[in-house]
C-alpha cells in the first residue's frame, strides 16, 4: 500500500455546489456539509446518489470538518481529493517507485520556473547535469478514444478546457532539450489501462501534448488503485495518442 486514508465514514452524495460544498448522507443518517477538494467540473464523477467516503478533521479553523475523498462509481472508486496527488507522487519518488525516471538524488517540490518565473513545477529532480521536470496532473475522467474503426474507453485527462494546463505544457517544451520534461498523469482510479488526451474538451491541449512528445517530453500515464483501505500503484497504462 502506497498510502493509507485517515479513518474513512461512508456515505452518499445528496449535492455538490458552489465548487467546494458537497451535501453528504452518512450512513448513520446524519447529512452533512463536506469540503469538495475539486475545483474542476469532474465530469462523470459526481453522480448523485453514489457512494462516498469522507474523512474527518477535528480542527477548530477548519470551516467545514469533513473533507470528500472519493467516490464509487460503477463498482470502482474514484479519488476526488485533489491535494492528494501530489503526495502520493512524493511518496513515489522518494521508493524510486518509477524505474522510467532513471536514477536521480535530490527531490524539490513546487520550484520556480518558465520564462516568466511565475510558474512551480511540481517536482525537479536533480540527476546529475541534466536535471527532470515533472509536472503531475489528476486524471478522474473516463471517455470514448476512437482506435482505428473501434472505441476504447479510456482515462483521459483534460475533461474541460484548461489554459494553464497548455501553459505548462508549452513551459516543458521550453526546457527542452537541456533538461528532461516529464508530464505524469496520475490516473485516480483502478479500472482503466489506457490514457489519451482529452481532445473533445481541448484540442489545444491534445495537439501541444503531441508537439510536447514530439521534442523530446516523456509522458507517464500512472495507474493507481483507489479504495477506502487505501492507494495502491498498479504501473504504466497504455499511451494512446
Amino acid at each position: 500500500m502506497l498510502y493509507t486514508y485517515p479513518q474513512l465514514y461512508p456515505g452518499i452524495l445528496v449535492k455538490r455546489y458552489k465548487r467546494f460544498f458537497a451535501d453528504i448522507e452518512l450512513n448513520t443518517g446524519e447529512l452533512i456539509t463536506a469540503h469538495c477538494p475539486n475545483t474542476g467540473p469532474m465530469t462523470g464523477v459526481c453522480q448523485i446518489g453514489a457512494p462516498v467516503q469522507v474523512s474527518f478533521h477535528d480542527n477548530p479553523k477548519r470551516k467545514l470538518a469533513y473533507t470528500w475523498e472519493m467516490i464509487q462509481i460503477d463498482n470502482v472508486w474514484i479519488g476526488i481529493n485533489t491535494a492528494l496527488p501530489n503526495k502520493l507522487i512524493k511518496i513515489a519518488l522518494e521508493q524510486q517507485l518509477f524505474p522510467e525516471l532513471g536514477t536521480y538524488q535530490k527531490i524539490r517540490s513546487e520550484v520556480v520556473y518558465g520564462q516568466d518565473h511565475r510558474s512551480r513545477i511540481d517536482f525537479l529532480l536533480e540527476a546529475g547535469d541534466r536535471s527532470i521536470y515533472l509536472e503531475v496532473k489528476n486524471t478522474t475522467w473516463s471517455n470514448l478514444v476512437k482506435r482505428g474503426a473501434s472505441y476504447e474507453d479510456v482515462a483521459v485527462f483534460p475533461d474541460t478546457e484548461t489554459t494553464r494546463g497548455q501553459k505548462h505544457l508549452r513551459e516543458l517544451i521550453d526546457v527542452m532539450p537541456t533538461s528532461r520534461a516529464v508530464m505524469l498523469y496520475l490516473i485516480n482510479r483502478g479500472d482503466k489501462t489506457k490514457f489519451a488526451p482529452g481532445d473533445t474538451t481541448d484540442p489545444i491541449y491534445g495537439q501541444l501534448l503531441r508537439t510536447a512528445v514530439a521534442k523530446g517530453l516523456q509522458v507517464l500515464p500512472c495507474r493507481f488503485d483507489v479504495s477506502p483501505e487505501g492507494v495502491k500503484y498498479l504501473g504504466i497504462a497504455e499511451l494512446i495518442l
